[in-house]
């Protein structure tokens, strides 16, 4: 779950003295697993990409490795520890609360320990209510909008809907005081009622943050990792092939339609800018301002280059990125090597900066490859008008956006610098 700031603190997060060494971890202690059956997820499969040999659930031994390892492997203030799934509230309150004492038990002086946990919340009660706070853990809440758009991907194993008690968790969450973000991930068709998305959420959620993921996956995605597609099947920038809903289409039919991500945001930005601007945060559009003033993205799929942000499994392998754990992409295991020497590795350092080199002409040139970067290479994947390969799905859609803020984010900017209350 990405960490942001809000427009009124846009200073970077401090430092320990002489501080070089920081990264952050996605834990998925349970692997794939998942009480519930979300057609659009890109990790259920994952069950039986990496073949394990175990039950999917992350021993003591490496647990306490991982911590340990994570806590003594940077140098920041705070660490944060991100639990993610599958569904990590599987494995129940005492793994938490052993997460808890191993976490005190390793961290240095003058260091703070923070939590986040990202949850369907379908098995949240009042135990979780005060545990969670208690324990100050930061909650994820998927939850993609009102019922029927929420219940149209978001199922259980046997295709029941999950909305009321995902909508339930947000209540329990509020009654105990737990803060948490909303994550909504954008398909094929909540991505056409944006302001039903937004309203809902801002109105009967009411999270901390609403985070606004684009689903975007190859066809091939459950066998063929991210960057090893076929050339010659990646379709041209705004050809059939590269819309959803076509036979020949590059991605799922539960992908976003790239027209449809750009018109999603601009109707929100403009709800946001008129009505709630300093007062309902959206990450998406937190992280545009400070791009703006110049400042580096707070969420990774907009920054120049990735690669301090890897994921770890549950029998200890590590991986680039959590979109990107198949076998091509694995540097190790933590119980030969330790989790700081492999994000800092050779292999890991190349793949942070190819995210760079491998852009197209076409974005080299573009206005607002400050704010895009190429977005995430995992979406890299149409080809340029002229041929070129590693244009980003979402390109047209993101143009859209980006021309349509401009002139509103350079307006907020200056208000930020003379000091002006939002």
């Amino acid at each position: 779950m990405d960490q942001l700031v809000h427009i009124s603190d846009l200073s970077p997060a401090p430092a320990l003295p002489g501080a070089k060494r920081a990264y952050h971890a996605m834990i998925k202690p349970v692997g794939a697993i998942c009480n519930i059956d979300c057609t659009y997820c890109y990790y259920l499969h994952k069950k039986e990409l990496l073949g394990s040999r175990d039950k999917f659930r992350i021993s003591n031994e490496i647990l306490e490795t991982h911590i340990k390892q994570y806590v003594e492997g940077q140098d920041r203030e705070e660490i944060v520890f991100s639990w993610q799934g599958g569904e990590p509230t599987l494995l129940g309150l005492e793994f938490f609360q052993r997460v808890v004492e191993l976490e005190q038990k390793y961290k240095k002086a003058g260091q703070r320990i923070e939590n986040d946990l990202q949850t369907n919340g379908t098995l949240l009660n009042d135990d979780w209510g005060d545990f969670l706070k208690r324990n100050n853990f930061l909650v994820g809440l998927s939850i993609d909008g009102p019922e029927e758009l929420h219940d149209t991907y978001r199922v259980g194993k046997e295709g029941a809907p999950t909305f009321k008690k995902a909508f339930a968790a947000s209540q329990l969450l509020h009654r105990h005081g737990v803060p948490f973000n909303s994550l909504t991930v954008v398909n094929r068709l909540n991505a056409k009622r944006p302001l039903d998305v937004y309203r809902f959420l801002k109105n009967e959620v009411h999270p901390r943050q609403m985070q606004f993921i684009p689903c975007v996956e190859p066809k091939v995605f459950r066998n063929v990792a991210p960057k090893m597609w076929d050339p010659a099947s990646l379709p041209l920038f705004d050809s059939p092939a590269a819309h959803p809903g076509n036979s020949d289409s590059v991605v799922t039919d539960w992908s976003i339609d790239p027209e449809d991500w750009g018109y999603f945001l601009c109707k929100i930005w403009d709800d946001w800018h008129r009505r709630d601007i300093g007062k309902v945060f959206v990450t998406l559009f937190e992280t545009a301002v400070g791009q703006w003033m110049g400042k580096d993205s707070q969420l990774c799929v907009y920054h120049e280059f990735c690669g301090k942000d890897v994921a770890l499994e549950h029998d200890g392998n590590l991986y680039c990125c959590d979109h990107y754990v198949y076998p091509e992409y694995q540097l190790g295991n933590i119980m030969q090597t330790s989790s700081s020497r492999l994000v800092f590795s050779e292999q890991q350092q190349k793949f942070g900066v190819d995210k760079f080199y491998s852009l197209p002409q076409r974005c080299r040139k573009c206005a607002f490859l400050f704010a895009c970067n190429g977005e995430c290479p995992k979406n890299r994947l149409i080809r340029t008008p002229d041929g070129e390969i590693g244009l980003n799905y979402l390109c047209s859609g993101l143009q859209k956006f980006w021309h349509h803020i401009d002139r509103d984010v350079k307006d907020i900017c200056k208000r930020i610098a003379a000091g002006d209350r939002l």
